[in-house]
């Protein structure tokens, strides 16, 4: 099998077209029937429904007046969601305390820096999944039933038994596990820099339809004595969390997933990417928010499986950029636009005194794949409503002019470098059928062993068309340049047989133009986007952020971390890679 050097995705009209035919033809349509088609979305109006608050858990208490560690017990469960008004009600599984109070996306979990939060993940899921999954990519499989799980606080730093490997999976009742398993409780130790993350499902090769289903929440990590000071907006109306993923239904209400691969005698269900054109926002399509004239706080989280979000407000209103994945930027930076992968979370203050207008679309126009792909729809361009009053009030709420400065990180200090290349092989029909990071499977021996403490140069050498969001557990980094690869197939073919960007001298087609990083991405992330045809030079460091210091934890104990890219459907599929720490 070869790289592919272009390919086209099966879009939702050309499947409906094949499945049409199919029935025609077969009587049979791959397991969709003629009833269960796509809901016509054009039948929905936006803005109908108020945006939710997510319900919220405090993974701390007070006893006598101190904070104490807490211990949750939050479970899934499968159950019926609304997302629109007029929708019927969805089949999903939820994350919650209790089925009835479970909710998509699940409770947002509030922690205190230095306070130790345990939760113990249960899973009451049925022994079916209500979403087609494909056992060609080596998903895992229980043998007798139940559906695998296992939850991953997305840009925690924390001990690898606490850090949901793809492997240490759970069915219900813990009746069976994954090789990896250890500990039926996690213990996030919540000693890093203050931030937003998110927890999500990350079980091997079941990831994207395990979120899809909606397995993930917010978890914010809060340190007062550094954050007070700041005086951004706070509070329950001030300050939310607005998580924005998309999804396509039947006309039963079920969540729609393609049911045939874009390879079916290899994969009869992989698809290189989900795309749905219902864009939804703290569970809900479309919502709308009545907001006061000052400023607000949103935390943004795009949970998407492979789609991009370009936001920009229809009002030309500004985003006030103050975090990026899960650090403070150094100082607020002012936009108009925010492109956001898969997994990026961007901490933003918008000033609703400063509009013109009395209503604001937050909307959207990232192509989908991302970058070169269809232009959007009426509906995936539009995201939410604000509707925003007349009155004017005062707000003692800041953006000052410095947020956190972290120490500096550079490269001098970095003791070593590595070529990290990504590569998608396809069929003899030229379409994709896997992906590798250094031409490996995720269940490759470890080939990255990182020194704790350390700091270390990764070139990301993305020789696909698609732009890859790659995600890095535990370790944090700073984008350092984009270059464009010059000779582009040349150096591909190289690659291609010896897998070795230094036997194939990347200095020598490392020339191209150089992309200037986005300002408000200059600061430390854990997720980011590696463009297609490019080298993207970052430094990783493998320590607190905020102290240089060494973690508090054996992060050489296994089974270890990953890295990966976090459009879902080619993390499944063999993009990922294990690595290990070692002392």
């Amino acid at each position: 099998m070869e790289p592919k050097p272009s390919r086209r995705i099966m879009t939702r009209d050309m499947f409906l077209l094949i499945v049409t035919m199919t029935w025609l033809v077969t009587g049979d349509a791959g397991g969709i029937k003629p009833e269960e088609r796509l809901f016509n979305l054009e039948k929905l109006e936006m803005f109908v429904d108020k945006l939710p608050h997510i319900p919220t858990l405090h993974g701390y208490h007070f006893v006598n007046g101190f904070l104490k560690p807490k211990s949750l017990h939050i479970g899934m469960f499968f159950k019926k969601w609304k997302f629109h008004r007029d929708l019927p009600a969805t089949p999903v599984f939820a994350y919650g305390t209790s089925r009835r109070s479970a909710t998509v996306p699940g409770p947002t979990i509030e922690a205190v820096y230095g306070v130790d939060t345990y939760v113990t993940w249960r899973n009451h899921l049925p022994l079916h999944h209500i979403l087609p999954w494909d056992p060609t990519i080596s998903p895992a499989i229980p043998k007798h039933g139940g559906i695998p799980t296992v939850v991953h606080l997305h840009g925690g730093i924390h001990e690898p038994t606490s850090d949901g490997n793809a492997d240490s999976w759970f069915t219900a009742g813990f009746k069976e596990t994954g090789s990896k398993w250890t500990k039926k409780t996690t213990h996030y130790v919540n000693k890093q820099q203050p931030g937003n993350m998110w927890y999500h499902d990350h079980a091997a090769g079941l990831t994207r339809v395990n979120l899809l289903a909606g397995l993930l929440g917010v978890y914010i990590l809060r340190h007062s004595s550094v954050e007070s000071p700041l005086r951004l907006p706070t509070g329950r109306e001030f300050d939310r969390p607005l998580v924005i993923f998309d999804r396509s239904f039947r006309k039963d209400g079920s969540i729609y997933m393609n049911a045939t691969g874009n390879n079916p005698s290899i994969h009869p269900q992989w698809q290189p990417e989900y795309f749905g054109d219902a864009i939804i926002v703290n569970g809900k399509a479309w919502p709308r928010l009545t907001v006061r004239r000052r400023k607000y706080r949103f935390r943004i989280t795009n949970a998407s499986n492979a789609r991009f979000f370009r936001f920009f407000f229809s009002n030309g209103l500004e985003f006030i950029v103050v975090g990026s994945d899960s650090a403070y930027l150094a100082k607020p930076v002012s936009t108009k636009s925010v492109l956001l992968a898969p997994s990026e979370i961007i901490d933003v203050v918008v000033d609703f005194s400063k509009s013109t207008s009395k209503t604001a679309i937050l909307a959207n126009n990232a192509p989908y794949p991302y970058p070169s792909g269809d232009p959007v729809t009426e509906e995936n361009s539009k995201v939410m409503k604000f509707v925003i009053k007349n009155k004017s009030e005062v707000d003692t709420s800041t953006i000052p002019k410095k947020l956190i400065d972290y120490p500096p990180a550079h490269v001098s200090t970095s003791s070593r470098t590595r070529y990290i290349a990504m590569f998608e092989y396809v069929s003899s029909t030229d379409e994709p059928t896997h992906l590798y990071i250094n031409g490996l499977p995720y269940n490759a021996p470890v080939t990255e062993t990182p020194k704790i403490g350390s700091s270390e140069v990764w070139e990301v050498i993305n020789l696909t068309e698609d732009n890859h969001p790659l995600h890095i557990h535990l370790g944090l980094f700073k984008v350092l340049e984009q270059t464009a690869l010059v000779n582009s197939e040349e150096f591909t073919d190289c690659m291609t047989k010896e897998n070795d960007a230094v036997k194939c001298q990347i200095s020598k087609y490392a020339l191209g133009n150089k992309t200037a990083v986005t300002v408000h991405e200059r600061g430390w992330k854990n997720v980011f986007k590696m463009m297609p045809g490019h080298v993207t030079k970052i430094l990783v460091r493998f320590s607190y952020i905020h102290s240089n210091e060494s973690y508090s934890f054996d992060a050489t104990q296994e089974p270890g971390y990953v890295y990966h890219c976090h459009i879902l459907d080619h993390e499944d599929n063999m993009m990922m890679r294990p690595f290990a720490m070692v002392k």
